[in-house]
């Protein structure tokens, strides 16, 4: 009998050991993925802006002090002229997301029917995207630049890589063919806004949506989460896992299901891919990937000695003659 005692003792404190490690681990799994959810994905987390700083520091150190400054001239050559021209603030009520979506719209002197959706990246806006913008408009062509989720003047909390994004994009073409049914619409993105890009080619589109461009742009949100924390040496697990179950519970999605190849592989589309040499933010070998997994008409440009979404500084001239042979061959003017 007392064995009997004995063995229930020692069964009742394995069993309280147990519950006692698996709590530990519940916790230590949901604590991982809060710290990552909140600094990667929320607009008040500091990685973000962090890790891109790190990175650009990273590649500073690598390249010759003139070509850098060059670079950055460029782009803040774009902020000058965003600032300096009249654009309009624009604010759409969506019933899906019951708030406001936001976009700074330039609207072209000659009467242009064309509008460029120009889309921009993660911890990036609207203005940082005026290099880009700045050249759309002196073509003649309209300009929208939408903010969006956790960036600029949106009233989202939470970044969605994209997927999400993909779906107020679709509002905001919406908005377009309703303002001006004439319109041809060409999207245009770098990074996230390149990712969100080739995620809105996998609905239905109205046929004013006549090409894409798309700039470094990744392959799903699972793959550029898992390369990051590679870089930064966090490990994949528990940390990406446990992130990954507070956003398909929070946001209703898994980072494995944003995927940019498989939205692809529903595009009818013509799509322009382009990408920097020297990215290791978003893998250069990405570009592949996404360039494979697109069925419609198709181009492709590669940018010697570019790093992260700075294809247009490092060789304009390589990248505006490409972009506007592509727009040509889609879009009547």
């Amino acid at each position: 009998m007392s064995e009997n005692k004995s063995f229930g003792k020692k069964a009742l404190g394995a069993t309280k050991y147990l519950m006692i490690t698996a709590g530990v681990f519940t916790t230590a799994f949901v604590a991982s993925g809060k710290i990552a959810y909140h600094l990667v994905l929320s607009r008040k987390g500091l990685n973000g802006p962090i890790a891109m700083k790190a990175q650009n520091k990273d590649k500073a150190q690598k390249m010759a002090d003139d070509y850098r400054r060059n670079l950055e001239e460029i782009l803040a050559t774009g902020m000058e002229w965003f600032d300096n021209t009249e654009k309009e603030k624009l604010a759409i009520w969506s019933e899906r997301n019951k708030k406001n979506l936001h976009a700074d719209l330039f609207k072209s002197s000659e009467g242009s029917n064309i509008f460029v959706i120009c889309i921009h990246g993660y911890t990036s806006s609207p203005r940082h995207m005026g290099i880009y913008a700045k050249q759309f408009y002196e073509w003649g062509y309209n300009v929208l630049m939408p903010s969006l989720r956790g960036h600029a003047d949106s009233e989202e909390e939470f970044i969605s890589m994209g997927w999400k994004d993909r779906l107020d994009i679709i509002e905001w073409i919406n908005y377009l063919v309703t303002e001006y049914p004439d319109c041809k619409i060409i999207l245009h993105g770098v990074s996230m806004g390149a990712a969100t890009t080739m995620m809105t080619l996998g609905e239905e589109l109205p046929e004013n949506v006549k090409l894409a461009i798309e700039d470094c742009g990744y392959t799903n949100v699972w793959d550029i989460l898992k390369h990051k924390m590679t870089q930064m040496k966090v490990p994949e697990f528990p940390f990406l896992y446990s992130a990954n179950d507070i956003n398909r519970r929070r946001e209703k999605f898994t980072f494995k299901e944003a995927s940019c190849t498989e939205q692809l592989k529903k595009s009818k589309t013509p799509t322009l891919f382009i990408h920097g040499e020297a990215d290791t933010f978003v893998p250069y070998e990405m570009l592949q990937d996404v360039y494979d997994a697109c069925p419609t008409e198709k181009d492709i440009l590669s940018i010697p000695d570019a790093p992260h979404a700075r294809a247009v500084c490092a060789h304009p001239e390589m990248y505006w003659p490409k972009v506007k042979e592509f727009i040509d061959k889609y879009i009547d003017r």
